[in-house]
């Protein structure tokens, strides 16, 4: 993590890390910092990283594919999902499922957003997060605390009913809650919203796929 520090750790085929291992990434990813303690003295490591991680969605990689058949058992699927603990999912933003890809897909003309807008539309939502936090020691929506939270994450009732829908049958920790906010957030600054408006909150509900999948 360390080494990933002010970048991008990618972690692919999570549950096959050994459970141990990933537990001890909760505590570095809240504060941004690795901690290594011994007998006579402790050091402290930057490790303020971006997590991505990938997975299959069974053990077998074909659950919920378009045409080829999955062999595995539901126990088999619920045990090889639960190897990724509730907390270390609290700490995952996103959660988003990748269907597999056609012939067709591939092999598509339509003109599809250019990287290039993307990234302006990207450093227009960093520029407004800066501009947000610069009387704060911050300077984007994921490194906001409760009170911040609270004073630059706003929404209406309607935003609020959505939010309490979801944690109601999804069962959704106060740690998921203030992540949606903050989703939330980012959606409308990509927007160029000053407002939080009820449908990105409900997008930002619909990125907790793996909560949903634990319910399952």
């Amino acid at each position: 993590m360390s080494l990933a520090h002010r970048g991008v750790l990618f972690l692919d085929e999570l549950p096959e890390f050994r459970r141990n291992a990933l537990e001890v990434l909760r505590q570095p990813l809240e504060d941004g910092v690795v901690t290594i303690s011994r007998a006579r003295r402790s050091v402290t490591f930057p490790a303020g990283v971006m997590l991505v991680a990938a997975m299959n969605p069974c053990p077998c990689g074909y659950y919920g594919h378009r045409k080829k058949e999955c062999r595995c058992t539901p126990p088999e699927i619920q045990r090889y999902i639960s190897k990724i603990s509730g907390p270390l999912i609290d700490r995952i933003d996103i959660h988003v499922e990748v269907p597999s890809v056609s012939f067709q897909d591939m092999v598509r003309e339509d003109r599809v957003e250019e990287s290039g807008d993307i990234k302006a539309r990207v450093m227009r939502a960093r520029e407004i997060q800066r501009e947000r936090f610069k009387k704060e020691k911050i300077f984007t929506n994921v490194q906001m605390n409760t009170r911040q939270i609270k004073r630059y994450c706003p929404i209406d009732k309607e935003g609020k009913e959505l939010i309490r829908m979801a944690m109601d049958e999804l069962g959704l920790s106060a740690r998921a809650h203030h992540r949606i906010l903050k989703v939330s957030r980012t959606i409308s600054d990509l927007a160029g919203e000053d407002s939080i408006k009820p449908e990105y909150v409900a997008e930002a509900i619909q990125y907790r796929r793996l909560d949903r999948r634990y319910l399952y």
